[in-house]
């Protein structure tokens, strides 16, 4: 009786630590650039810019915005900073701030 008890007791406790395990690591950085393209389908901006210290080399790529009231701010042309979230092959731009 004993072991039909602790195998499955065993069990979900590995599955709980494996989940656990398995948690998306979340990491900001700050980035600044200039809006090169806007795509209001995708919510995302084309964005030229510099290095982002422990993430990438300077590049002119597509970021996700969020939430939507952000990608409004941006016009093409913009100068911009903000904060870039990163979750494991996933990333955004948020708290956009247009500088002069």
């Amino acid at each position: 009786m004993t072991r039909r008890i602790a195998f499955p007791l065993l069990f979900a406790l590995a599955l709980a630590l494996g989940a656990c395990g398995s948690q998306p690591k979340t990491k900001t950085y700050p980035i600044q650039g200039e809006v090169k393209a806007l795509n209001a389908g995708a919510k995302s901006a084309t964005i030229a810019a510099g290095d982002i210290a422990g993430w990438m080399d300077a590049m002119t790529m597509d970021y996700p915005v969020k939430p939507d009231a952000e990608f409004q701010k941006l016009h093409v042309g913009d100068r911009i900073e903000g904060k870039l979230v990163v979750q494991d092959d996933k990333y955004y731009v948020t708290e956009v701030r247009v500088v002069k």
